[in-house]
């Protein structure tokens, strides 16, 4: 057994804490002993939407001591518009300016676009289009498959095939969603394409797989029915070395009182499970 079975790397996304100001919540990433945070543009009342100053945010980063791994997200990226292209690029400049390694990419969601053929074509024109905007600025693409039915990218296999035929390998990686995959059935993981790991849980006992939805996801647990342990370690196990960053959207753990201490039993939940 590897030594880094037990030792994943962990980082946050702004959703554990949606309420935080980027300062605390850079500072909770710094009491938790993680180094790594990912921002996002799709928050009220917080940096990016309220006209934070990117030079700002980076500042608070560095002063905390923890790096911006991404921005989350770009949304509908396989819709290419002249209106995404210009979104694309302020966005890109943001990530650039904060000191951001990556820009998270989200498919179209809404069941449109959705037609074989159509899906494919559409994907290649938006990462030829995103791939120079990303070149010029120095960012990673990480592209987010989501596993719900009526999405216009659920196979990992479909973007990995995408990028490899626009030549997009070193600008393009695939991000790797604990509860997307499981909801997508798709049992190929792609580690040496991954460039980020979303973890989160379900365990509501009642919900169905195909009835699973963002509001479900808390932190991983025992009772965790999403395989995020087993997900973790075969990933692991095939050569990943990248950020594991909590995601919930479960208002139950966005609105904690001490998120510190929820994130750091999770944490230590999933070291035990892979040892």
């Amino acid at each position: 057994m590897t030594d880094t079975i037990s030792h994943p790397v962990f980082a946050i996304n702004h959703m554990v804490a949606p309420g935080l100001s980027p300062r605390d919540f850079f500072q909770l990433a710094k009491s938790l002993g993680l180094s790594d945070v990912e921002i996002r543009n799709d928050l009220d009342g917080n940096a990016i939407v309220n006209g934070t100053p990117a030079a700002e945010v980076r500042a608070l980063a560095e002063e905390a001591g923890v790096r911006i791994a991404t921005i989350n997200a770009l949304q509908r990226f396989n819709e290419w518009t002249p209106e995404r292209e210009k979104e694309a690029i302020e966005l890109a400049d943001y990530a650039r300016d904060v000191g951001a390694r990556a820009l998270v990419l989200v498919p179209v969601n809404d069941g449109s676009g959705q037609q074989d053929g159509e899906r494919q074509a559409n994907l290649r024109t938006a990462l030829k289009a995103l791939k120079p905007i990303l070149e010029d600025r120095g960012l990673i693409g990480f592209v987010e498959p989501l596993g719900f039915e009526i999405c216009s990218l659920r196979s990992k296999r479909e973007a990995a095939e995408a990028i490899e035929a626009i030549g997009g390998q070193d600008r393009f990686k695939l991000v790797h969603d604990t509860f997307h995959h499981h909801l997508a059935g798709e049992p190929e993981l792609f580690p040496a394409m991954t460039g980020l790991v979303h973890i989160s849980g379900v365990t509501d006992p009642d919900v169905t797989v195909s009835d699973m939805r963002d509001p479900h996801r808390v932190l991983v647990d025992a009772d965790d029915r999403l395989g995020n342990i087993g997900q973790m370690r075969a990933l692991l196990d095939q050569g990943y070395d990248g950020l594991f960053s909590f995601e919930p959207f479960a208002r139950e753990v966005q609105e904690l009182e001490n998120p510190s201490a929820a994130l750091s039993a999770s944490m230590d939940t999933i070291k035990a499970g892979l040892v």
